[in-house]
């Protein structure tokens, strides 16, 4: 067997490990580009180093292009059933709670579920309804919520 048939074959199962290790699609258009030119290198023997490289290099170029214009579909990204899954504080924007603790110097707190929450609003007494108007970190920004 010649070197540069095993090389490149070692070349396609690396790139193609890489990928199932670090998923990203990055690696597996590369590795089809690496398997064409073993392919390439098998059947048609005395192709010059120089120029293997050089389809290898043309040939990843090519199958990545190809990817992002025609398989990734750019500006198409994958929408979520639940956006706000990983941001606890902005899940509760729009809901209404009552106050836990007053709201003094701009500073409260209400209770949610199990956990207690800081608020930040203007000042309010104990017990009062507040909506969730938006987020600061771990901090819910309030309003007094209309009665009625």
């Amino acid at each position: 067997m010649r070197w540069d048939v095993v090389i490149w074959a070692a070349v396609a199962l690396l790139l193609f490990a890489a990928e199932a290790l670090a998923p990203g699609a990055f690696m597996l258009w590369m590795g089809f580009a690496a398997a064409v030119v073993f392919v390439g290198v098998l059947f048609v023997p005395g192709v010059p180093l120089l120029a293997q490289i050089a389809a290898f290099v043309v040939l990843s170029f090519v199958s990545i292009q190809v990817y992002r214009k025609w398989i990734r579909k750019p500006g198409r990204e994958r929408q979520s059933d639940q956006p706000n899954l990983n941001r606890r504080a902005a899940q509760h924007v729009g809901r209404v709670f009552p106050l836990e603790q007053p709201i003094v110097a701009g500073r409260g707190r209400v209770k949610i579920g199990d956990a207690f929450w800081v608020v930040e609003g203007p000042d309010l007494d104990v017990g009062t309804p507040v909506r969730v108007v938006g987020t600061d970190g771990v901090s819910l920004r309030v309003e007094a919520a209309a009665q009625g």
